[in-house]
């Protein structure tokens, strides 16, 4: 028996049989996506097992009952018999999550036993093949009744894959004979991939439809659909402007209903403008119209989310659950079980942001489950990205790191790599986030799309945390304009709190206190109006440290209102990570040499920091609380120093003994090397060397006397510098410490610790 395009596998298939009937073992793991024919595969095997009389036992992997089943196992255990397991990572499994196959093979795998398993993803066991799709003359010899157009219309669309090539050419088949295929394959196929993957068969065979199309209202479609396809090509921006344009004018030239609402539709997912929430809205609208005018219940569906989406990123999350109960009652009557999954997902996360942790943790399991039986690409992503946001509430941030790096890898340009950045820096890795966001920031700024927002909002984290004011400034003016919404990322399958939240976050790292605190003010109001408690806790949390760091009229006790009701919430919403950073601080911090770093220990935080002149200088503050230190004095290693005002650093004398002495050295230096003394000739120039250094310190511009202000200037720049460096370090590594030393020091010519509110009782160093 033959299979179009696998001689390769069956004749593997082939091999072990033949193994079995001289009394061996063996196994074979065939993967590939759904519709590459791995069930026909199988189908086959079973035959030709069955033709060398060769028992066969054949099992899906969502029961696997006969697995365990000792009974079972022990009536097949005598002569040569083949295992089929079909589909043994199928996502609806009864039991766990996952068969233990190298368990299963020390179990199943012995004496004249061969097993045959197929899976979607690669299992890494071996020996293992891999489905590739049918070429295009594989394809036509599968459907030999279709043309030659037909036929490249179909492998492009299906990729190869026979599953779906087959599925393609009936309907091909069925088609009236005056139907161009290739137009109605690219109207109508679907795209195989998920939201921001490229399906290139698709794209081409748009590109193919659009330079056969000129009938205007096909030519729209044509184009608007090739224009959505291409969201997930970060570089093709002007290009599906281009295009919807074109589309958006032929479709309102036809006047067809069903037209313009296809090509509104696909414009908003092709351009994506973070700034267009009020534009969105408003097509929203007139897709439900045009498309309830076309009779066309698919679109007017669309319609129905595009204005959930919207109302969301306005902050308008109750009239956003109406459109989205709507969407719900529309697309269970049409039977579309895709949107029920979409439907479930938005669920998971409006739950999320309302605190109710373990509903939102169920509905994500049936998001995982209902989007495999449905076949939604997305499946896999929306469930991630689900538990994410569960994770984010809860201050889990090490479990985030490696899948966002792994997006990132899949869907380059797409800077998930930002959400990396701010799992690092909220994880207290300060120095690896500071240089993720170096590297972003200017490409993202560039940029824009359905995730540009959400992207912006976590360097914002970053930025706040552990950037540098220049980097803290661009985003706030990138944020601005969204001032009063939420972040909302894509089809709100993530949303990130407050716009204004972030904004005040990175107000407080400019130093601007009144700004920061009026920007987490109008936050706290959304929050509390829509009932997102966890988003609530963060606000005030934050908005305290501004409080603090203000430290003006009544400051105080807004500052431990709010820090009581941040802990309320998340003692009862069981956020414990982010509870931690609450806890009132222990009596007494510590801050110590550590072998060559610090060592910081508040009580309910404890960070390595490295060496530098910074922690010394932080030291030395802490030591003398509320005293000031002359800058001069803290880069000399202490308070005491008297230094007349504007003497010179050098005088007369001394800078001539300086000079006499470099007029030695350098006749012995000569000296040596005429002796060839190579290790005399070195000590002479390391004085040398030395001399002329402090020399060239002593003196200004032309030789003149450098005058003791000068070096205050000096060390006042040097010192705020190397001290503000090292409270960043330490605001990475110990956010409630960092955020304590950045409100409680004073820098300038007069360096000074005046601890601020909610700081400890003493320093021990």
């Amino acid at each position: 028996m033959a299979l179009i395009g696998r001689q390769r596998e069956l004749a593997a298939v082939a091999r072990l049989l033949d193994r079995a009937a001289a009394g061996d073992s063996g196994q074979l793991f065939v993967t590939g996506p759904p519709g590459s024919g791995k069930s026909a595969l199988i189908d086959v095997a079973a035959d030709l097992a069955r033709e060398r009389k060769i028992p066969v036992f054949r099992e899906t992997a969502p029961t696997v009952s006969w697995l365990r089943s000792p009974d079972r196992l022990a009536q097949a255990a005598d002569g040569p018999r083949l295992l089929l397991i079909d589909d043994v990572d199928h996502a609806d499994h009864a039991d766990t999550s996952a068969v233990d196959l190298p368990a299963l093979l020390d179990r199943l795998v012995s004496g004249a036993t061969v097993l045959v398993a197929t899976a979607v993803e690669p299992t890494g066991l071996k020996p293992e093949l891999r489905l590739r799709g049918l070429t295009e003359p594989e394809l036509a010899e599968l459907s030999p009744g279709l043309s030659a157009d037909a036929v490249h219309a179909v492998w492009l669309a299906s990729g190869g894959l026979p599953g779906a090539a087959l599925g393609l050419a009936d309907e091909l088949a069925r088609l009236d004979v005056t139907r161009d295929p290739v137009l109605h394959l690219a109207l109508t196929a679907p795209s195989r991939t998920g939201f921001l993957d490229l399906d290139p068969g698709l794209i081409r065979l748009l590109e193919a439809a659009a330079e056969r199309t000129s009938a205007p209202g096909s030519r729209a479609r044509v184009l608007a659909r090739l224009a959505r396809e291409l969201l997930g090509d970060p570089s093709a921006g002007r290009r599906r402007r281009t295009l919807i344009d074109e589309a958006v004018a032929l479709a309102r030239e036809v006047g067809a209903p069903g037209a313009i609402a296809e090509v509104l539709d696909s414009g908003l997912h092709a351009l994506w403008d973070p700034a267009a929430a009020h534009e969105r809205l408003a097509t929203a609208s007139e897709i439900v119209t045009q498309a309830r005018r076309a009779g066309d219940a698919e679109v007017e569906r669309r319609g129905l989310f595009w204005r959930f989406t919207a109302l969301a990123e306005l902050g308008e999350l109750e009239a956003a659950e109406s459109a989205l109960t709507a969407y719900a009652r529309a697309s269970s009557l049409a039977g579309d079980s895709e949107a029920a999954v979409v439907v479930l997902a938005r669920q998971a996360m409006l739950a999320t942001i309302r605190g109710r942790f373990d509903a939102a943790a169920t509905l994500a399991a049936e998001v995982g489950v209902l989007g495999g039986r449905a076949g939604l690409a997305d499946t896999e992503r929306l469930v991630g990205t689900l538990r994410a946001a569960l994770a984010m509430m809860r201050g889990e941030y090490d479990s985030l790191m490696a899948p966002w790096h792994d997006m990132a890898r899949r869907l380059p340009g797409h800077f998930f790599e930002a959400a990396a950045a701010r799992a690092l820096a909220e994880s207290g890795r300060g120095d690896e986030a500071s240089l993720e966001l170096e590297r972003l920031l200017p490409a993202v700024l560039a940029g824009s799309g359905p995730r540009w927002l959400g992207v912006c909002a976590d360097l914002a984290i970053v930025a706040a945390l552990v950037g540098e004011p220049a980097e803290a400034q661009a985003l706030y003016d990138a944020l601005a304009p969204y001032h009063g919404r939420l972040v909302v990322s894509g089809g709100a399958n993530m949303i990130s709190g407050p716009v204004d939240d972030y904004l005040g976050r990175l107000a407080m790292r400019l130093g601007r206190l009144d700004l920061a605190i009026t920007h987490l003010d109008v936050a706290v109001t959304l929050e509390r109006r829509l009932g997102a408690l966890p988003w609530l806790a963060g606000t005030l949390a934050a908005r305290a440290r501004a409080l603090t760091a203000r430290d003006g009229a009544g400051d105080p006790l807004r500052t431990e209102e709010d820090l009581d009701q941040a802990r309320s919430i998340a003692q009862r919403l069981g956020m414990g990570a982010f509870l931690a950073t609450l806890t009132p601080p222990a009596n007494e911090w510590s801050l110590r040499r550590d072998g060559e770093g610090w060592r910081l220990d508040t009580g309910t935080e404890t960070a390595r920091l490295r060496d530098g002149r910074g922690m010394e200088y932080l030291r030395i503050l802490l030591a003398a609380p509320r005293r000031e230190i002359a800058a001069l004095d803290l880069v000399a290693g202490g308070a005491g120093l008297t230094v007349p005002h504007a003497a010179p650093v050098l005088d007369a004398v001394a800078r001539a003994a300086y000079r006499n002495r470099l007029e030695a050295l350098t006749e012995e230096l000569d000296a040596a090397d005429r002796a060839g003394d190579a290790e005399r000739a070195r000590r002479v120039q390391e004085e040398r060397t030395a001399l002329l250094a402090e020399l060239r310190k002593a003196t200004g511009l032309g030789g003149r006397a450098r005058n003791q202000s000068d070096e205050a200037e000096r060390a006042r720049v040097n010192a705020t510098r190397a001290l503000w460096a090292a409270v960043k370090r330490v605001e990475a590594a110990a956010p409630l410490a960092g955020a304590h030393l950045r409100a409680s020091l004073r820098t300038g010519h007069l360096f000074r610790y005046q601890p601020a509110p909610g700081g400890p009782a003493r320093w021990v160093l």
